[in-house]
């Protein structure tokens, strides 16, 4: 993809403009480090499960293997981008100085849906466990969501200090409730009784009941384990040290979560309800806990506990929309407006409520339409669609960025290089494939995504375009940048 630049038009803006879009310091490795966990700690409480009725739990489990694969090529990839371009703009930042302002938006867009999406999939996960808890109807699901969106979103807008110190908080709460789960498992565990009690397809082993096929559709499930550590970068300018702190955030976070996922995994199938039922379970933790305890108020207090790990994800990921939209915005990408920050508190308000109204609209969509009892696996596919595109996209700007720019300042250096990122771009490449051809039910899913995606690159072709702004992101890619020769 060709840095081309002379089809898009930047506008001058006087020293207002940035005044009213400023962010505050205040993290550092051990806030980055709960920012990173917390974002995806969720993963292990709802979402992974439905990759065991598309692929079993031999499918899921060696699909699981090749998503750790990815991540850990992927943040290492990272961990080298984020330190040497500190921008707010994350995968967008990226992408803008290896590609030019094309390829920065097509990659800020795929994870813009990634990340207004995401909150939305873990929304559905706490009105599952609430309703579970408080024995609500069903119909009450929405309002639970809203609820929950408000709570959360308030938060996020009372300052990044506020922000962060529950970030912290939070993840240490739901790491404790996933120790407290992994140890009680223990001596229920029975590997063959429960793991292995999906029943296969004629000639198929009860190991991979679905053959390899099942390896392939559980992909874009496995990928719960792992999604959105990789919003770390969008933190950069409210760190006190991003060239230190930030590589150190995303490997750290990166190791916790592989031994959750793991863990989650292995012993969770392995006791009652078993890997059948919990393929299909909104609230899979609850039904481990009643397994552990029974169905009584100690079940019933642990489960509420467990909300804690979805509200962990959910908070962080609000913060990573806020940050990513107003990255955006800022540059003129999307509407600048979107982009204003409070005058006392310096957080992206206008962001924050706006991704929230989107990601809302569209679970209450879903739910309205007749999906309800499915809309969380569907949110997650969409997800998945915006971020699988965005891993490529950013690996593809990991290795132009070694070519065309290897006189900048590089803090930390990736030992997997370039090799990484095409392990990592392939991995990506195949989840994607997998969103189209594993599950029928699925298709129409990834068919709406690419739509979304196919809309918001009309949006800058006709209008978005011709209004950026030399944001910081902007700047650097203008001032680091080579021409096609490779003159300075």
């Amino acid at each position: 993809m060709q840095r081309d630049e002379s089809t898009v038009r930047y506008e001058r803006v006087d020293s207002d403009y940035f005044e009213a879009r400023r962010l505050r310091k205040y993290a550092r490795v051990g806030s980055l480090w709960a920012l990173g966990v917390g974002a995806v700690i969720s993963g292990d409480f709802f979402g992974w499960n439905f990759g065991l009725a598309s692929g079993g739990f031999g499918g899921l489990f060696i699909a699981t293997g090749i998503i750790t694969v990815l991540f850990t090529c992927l943040c290492f990839s990272i961990a080298e981008m984020s330190p040497a371009l500190p921008h707010t703009g994350g995968a967008y930042s990226f992408a803008r100085s290896a590609m030019g302002p094309w390829g920065g938006y097509i990659t800020g867009l795929a994870e813009n849906m990634e990340y207004v999406l995401t909150p939305a999939v873990i929304v559905v996960g706490i009105g599952g466990y609430l309703q579970a808890i408080f024995e609500t109807p069903e119909a009450y699901a929405p309002l639970w969501w809203g609820l929950t969106y408000a709570v959360f979103v308030g938060l996020n807008t009372k300052g990044v200090e506020t922000a962060f110190r529950f970030t912290v908080g939070i993840t240490l709460v739901a790491l404790a409730i996933l120790v407290v789960f992994w140890i009680g498992a223990i001596p229920h565990f029975d590997f063959a009784r429960y793991a292995l009690n999906i029943e296969p397809d004629a000639g198929a082993s009860r190991w991979l009941p679905f053959g390899a096929r099942g390896i392939f559709a559980a992909l874009p499930f496995a990928i719960w384990f792992y999604l959105a550590i990789e919003q770390l970068p969008l933190a950069a300018e409210e760190a006190h040290d991003p060239r230190r702190d930030m590589p150190r955030g995303i490997l750290l976070g990166l190791l916790t979560l592989v031994v959750c996922a793991f863990l989650t995994l292995i012993l969770s199938a392995g006791i009652a309800p078993g890997a059948a039922a919990l393929g299909t379970s909104p609230d899979p933790l609850f039904d481990g806990f009643k397994t552990i305890f029974g169905d009584g108020i100690g079940s019933r207090l642990l489960a509420g506990l467990a909300v804690a790990g979805l509200v962990a994800s959910f908070h962080s990921i609000i913060f990573a929309y806020g940050r990513q939209i107003y990255s955006l915005s800022r540059a003129g990408y999307f509407p600048r407006w979107l982009s204003k920050t409070h005058a006392q508190r310096e957080t992206p308000h206008v962001a924050l409520v706006v991704g929230a109204v989107i990601g809302y609209a569209v679970a209450l969509a879903i739910w309205w339409f007749g999906s309800g009892s499915a809309v969380g696996a569907i949110l997650l596919n969409l997800a998945v669609f915006g971020a699988v595109i965005s891993y490529v996209l950013q690996m593809l700007s990991f290795i132009l960025l070694r070519v065309r720019m290897p006189h900048i300042e590089r803090p930390y250096v990736s030992p997997l290089g370039i090799p990484g990122a095409v392990i990592a771009m392939a991995i990506a490449g195949l989840t994607l494939v997998a969103l189209f051809v594993a599950d029928p039910v699925y298709q129409g899913v990834a068919v709406a995504a690419a739509v979304w995606y196919a809309l918001g690159i009309l949006y800058f072709a006709l209008y978005g375009r011709h209004r950026l702004v030399f944001s910081p992101e902007e700047a650097f890619a203008r001032d680091h940048g080579r021409d096609e020769t490779g003159a300075s």
